[in-house]
């Protein structure tokens, strides 16, 4: 089985996948602004993610979401709520953590089903 690493560095790859499974993690690319704008940008670039994989949001299987402060989450799950359309909702773990970057709200870890391309 191959495994596809996609934009790999030294350090890590954008997304990793094997026998037709994605990893992937998202940070904010806009640290300086508050948790809906963070979360939103989570889900932009998510979704940008999954197409460079031939797949989409409906076809995510759990994320773990890391969020600096519990205050936050009434906020973090309005947004999610509306970003999943009905039924598709994944499984999920959520944890308070202190991130790499003190501008980071929150950080999210994906695992998606790739599309067909993907599963070899």
């Amino acid at each position: 089985m191959t495994i596809h690493r996609i934009n790999p560095t030294a350090r890590w790859s954008d997304i990793t996948v094997f026998k037709g499974i994605a990893h992937f993690v998202e940070v904010p690319e806009c640290e300086q602004t508050d948790i809906n704008s963070q979360v939103q940008a989570i889900f932009r670039q998510a979704e940008a993610s999954l197409a460079q994989i031939s797949s989409h949001k409906g076809r995510i299987l759990s994320v773990t979401i890391y969020l600096t402060d519990f205050a936050l989450l009434d906020a973090m799950n309005r947004l999610w709520d509306a970003w999943f359309d009905a039924g598709t909702a994944p499984s999920r773990a959520c944890v308070k953590a202190q991130l790499a970057d003190p501008h980071y709200l929150l950080e999210m870890a994906f695992v998606a089903a790739a599309g067909d391309d993907f599963s070899k």
